[in-house]
């Protein structure tokens, strides 16, 4: 990027360049994002009467597209660029554009300077560097190969294989000789005592099992195997073992990435894993809408039922079925005493149409009994989770009789809890962040004293950075949830380098390029959420329900609005009512569209009604926002808003009824990590128009199965919907069209069958990984406890100190 900025510089661009910062500090603020850079660009190209050339193709206009911040002080500029995905330059143009490249610890104390919080009188500032940490372990050099980390750890190992086999196969030896269930061996007993004996044991094995019938049971020749070194776990069939045994010898012989993953991949390792979701209202029923509780609480319970299943599967094809081997998953979560007519006062619930999986519920420790025995707010959680993890571990070690083979955390709190049990009971951690919040917030971490009282960004934050990188391995839906696009931020990639003005600072706060990161989106539940089209699976009396309660029923303890003409075609959106999921934006884009409200009623499916229901401040603020807009545009007759909670089932009918008036589904957060409600609704039938901030960019492809609206655009979504609407109106096919190709891309892309077995796999290879590396993790463990003790603790307890008195 230097030798751009310096061919601007030499060119006849440098004019331009000179009065474009002339009319940067003639803006009323001295920070500048990037769509705020290109629009100024754009108005001084405008107002210059610049050839449309200077903006799109002139290395100015390629500079400033690179560009993510441009931050003023005194006559100085410092361009902030991007020059490809998580990479980041720092630059400084003086007056006399003079440039030289800034560090990261001067753009650090510069982000301090901009609000007032830069001090070097009283010493320095904490520096967070986790970059030496990564040093033991392998990089991945291109960026379209981030979140493709179990590709690349396995060429890695099966290279290493190869460079010193025996030390390798000795490692993968002595992993082998690990596996035990419920003190029952598996795979090799101590008749085999190398990894040479284990080459050659291996042969005969196979030669012995090619000459049984390939149908034949394992017990039938479970004896001669173990004569020969073999337990369990090879296979339910002579031709199962054989596979298994001969992927071995392959890898043995002539190690390569696939027959490393095909064998790690059917070692029998995992039997027992809790899921941690720690705050909200966690339970199957009567729950979702309420405060911080939604799609989180949707996707924990579906992937519960699902690798229950894929173990079940795993266990029966390993031949371990006749050791009455069964799975178990926990998903651990809190107890709230004071629960509401929910089930969240019940210690154990079992988790429905599943024969071992479980809700675990652990109540608080004794403190304030206001608090304690009632709803948390996830930003109020934090200084419960030590205990909570302490807790949570004797009855996770009573209900298994053991202890876990994975701990899957869930959003910051169930992360930071998945570190602690991991790292007292030596486990394999898997963290899935959902959302993280310092993305959503814009300056949330430039401002975090302000926002501290009401978010805890301080907690969060430190949290977020000490559970991702104690991780073994990380979870995201979508590959921009890790570094964005070229055009935007990832959320992981956010962490990367940022101040907390007199906290601390991170230079570098995650190796994006590490393995540990995998993209796996998650599925549908299919049994709730089908085509529209499948009406011998629907309930009809559902339906009419349903219909009538959306469209016509009159009841105002639940529903606000009544419809001047309930056959417009409807608009249907469904989420919590908070800033971010953005309902009362789509509210006021509907209310200032004229042409849509002809053609079009809105239904949104919301949180409450009123504001002395809501404990939530902010759901409180946007009731009160949606009536004013309801007001302020004259939506009644226009617009049905019901708060109420619905069941799984209900839920998924509902989109069917919306799918049958030939409605539309608009998703209109102002970020979305990934969008569960969009795969519900597009499986279900419905066309949809998602926001382009965030995972919709990879579920939706564009004018094909979807489209994407910039909700912070009311007019142009307006536009986008109208167009929809009037075309199919003018083709009803199109509509139809657009139904079923969103219909497809769910089936071919997101189930949870694909979920499951790409999560195990995940865990079973970075397992063997954790094993054959951990003397190199210590250093790093102790580092994070050191921020947790030192840093996170002491504010979790000021927080605690507050509570006392809430």
């Amino acid at each position: 990027m230097s030798e751009l900025i310096q061919a601007v510089l030499e060119s006849e661009e440098k004019n331009d360049l000179r009065a474009f910062l002339s009319q940067l500090r003639q803006q009323d603020k001295n920070y500048l994002l990037r769509n705020d850079i290109l629009y100024v660009y754009s108005e001084y190209c405008a107002k210059n009467e610049k050839p449309e050339e200077l903006y799109t193709f002139s290395l100015l206009g390629k500079l400033l597209y690179y560009t993510q911040e441009i931050i003023q002080e005194d006559s100085n500029f410092c361009f902030i660029i991007r020059p490809q995905i998580a990479s980041q330059e720092v630059y400084r143009l003086t007056a006399d554009l003079s440039v030289e490249a800034m560090t990261v610890q001067e753009l650090l104390d510069l982000r301090d300077r901009l609000v007032n919080k830069y001090h070097p009188n009283e010493g320095d500032l904490l520096e967070l560097d986790f970059g030496p940490f990564y040093d033991y372990t392998p990089v991945i050099r291109d960026p379209k190969n981030i979140g493709k980390g179990v590709q690349y750890l396995n060429r890695y190992l099966s290279s290493k294989l190869f460079q010193d086999p025996k030390q390798w196969l000795e490692s993968l030896f002595s992993f082998l000789r690990l596996h035990q269930y419920n003190g029952i061996q598996l795979l090799i007993n101590n008749r085999i005592q190398s990894q040479q004996q284990l080459s050659q044991q291996v042969k005969k094995a196979i030669a012995f099992v090619t000459e049984r019938p390939s149908d034949e049971l394992y017990d039938e020749f479970r004896f001669q195997l173990q004569t020969m070194g073999f337990e369990p776990g090879w296979g339910n069939t002579a031709q199962r073992v054989q596979e298994t045994l001969n992927i071995l010898d392959e890898l043995i012989d002539s190690p390569d990435p696939q027959t490393l993953e095909a064998f790690i991949s059917r070692v029998p390792m995992i039997f027992r894993i809790v899921l941690v979701s720690a705050h909200g209202w966690f339970g199957q029923e009567g729950v979702l809408g309420r405060p911080d509780t939604g799609g989180q609480v949707v996707y924990v319970l579906d992937q519960a039922r699902n690798l229950e299943k894929q173990l079940q599967e795993d266990v029966l094809l390993a031949g371990l079925d006749g050791l009455n081997v069964k799975p178990k998953v926990i998903i651990l979560s809190r107890l709230i005493p004071h629960s509401d007519g929910t089930l969240c006062n019940q210690r154990l619930e079992k988790v429905h149409s599943t024969d071992n999986a479980w809700i675990l519920r652990v109540p608080l420790r004794d403190f304030n009994p206001n608090m304690t025995q009632n709803w948390i707010s996830r930003f109020e959680f934090w200084p419960y989770l030590e205990t909570f993890a302490i807790d949570s571990e004797r009855e996770l070690l009573a209900e298994f009789q053991g202890k876990p083979d994975l701990i899957v955390g869930n959003y910051t709190d169930g992360n930071l809890v998945a570190f602690l049990l991991a790292r007292r009971m030596k486990v394999t951690q898997c963290n899935i962040a959902h959302a993280l919040e310092k993305s959503k917030y814009l300056f949330s971490n430039l401002y975090w004293q302000d926002l501290d009282e009401k978010y805890h960004f301080s907690l969060q934050f430190t949290a977020d950075l000490i559970a991702m990188n104690a991780a073994n391995f990380v979870v995201s839906s979508t590959y921009q949830e890790i570094v964005g696009t070229p055009d935007s931020v990832g959320q992981y990639e956010s962490y990367k380098c940022f101040t907390m003005p007199e906290l601390y600072h991170v230079v570098n706060g995650i190796e994006l390029f590490s393995p540990k990161f995998n993209v796996v989106p998650p599925g549908v539940n299919e049994n709730y959420y089908f085509p529209y089209t499948r009406v011998q699976e629907r309930v009809e009396s559902d339906r009419l329900r349903l219909d009538e309660m959306l469209f016509t029923l009159e009841d105002s303890s639940q529903i606000f609005g009544q419809l001047d003409d309930p056959n417009k075609r409807p608009i249907f959106s469904m989420a919590r009512l908070d800033r971010i999921k953005n309902l009362t934006g789509l509210a006021e884009c509907f209310g200032q569209s004229k042409d849509l409200q002809e053609h079009c009623n809105l239904i949104l499916v919301a949180g409450k009604l009123r504001t002395e229901e809501s404990d939530d401040n902010e759901e409180r603020d946007e009731i009160i926002k949606l009536y004013h807009i309801i007001d302020e545009y004259n939506l009644h007759g226009k617009i049905r808003w019901l708060g109420v909670r619905l069941s799984k089932s209900d839920s998924g009918e509902i989109y069917r009824v919306i799918a049958d008036r030939k409605g539309i589904f608009v998703q209109p957060a102002l970020f979305e990590a990934f969008g569960l409600t969009i795969l519900e609704s597009m499986i279900s039938g419905l066309p949809n128009f998602a926001t382009q901030f965030g995972g919709p960019l990879e579920i939706i492809q564009d004018k094909v199965n979807g489209f994407y609206i910039n909700p912070t655009n009311l007019t142009e979504t307006a536009t986008k919907i109208l167009y929809f609407v009037t075309k199919c109106e003018q083709n009803p096919e199109y509509w139809e069209a657009i139904s079923q190709k969103a219909i497809d891309r769910v089936y071919t892309t997101y189930t949870w069958k694909i979920h499951t077995t790409k999560l195990l796999s995940l865990a079973r290879i970075y397992g063997f990984w954790n094993f054959i590396s951990k003397e190199n993790r210590e250093d790093l463990l102790r580092y994070l406890e050191s921020l947790f003790y030192l840093i996170y603790k002491p504010r979790a307890q000021q927080l605690l100190e507050q509570h006392k008195y809430r």
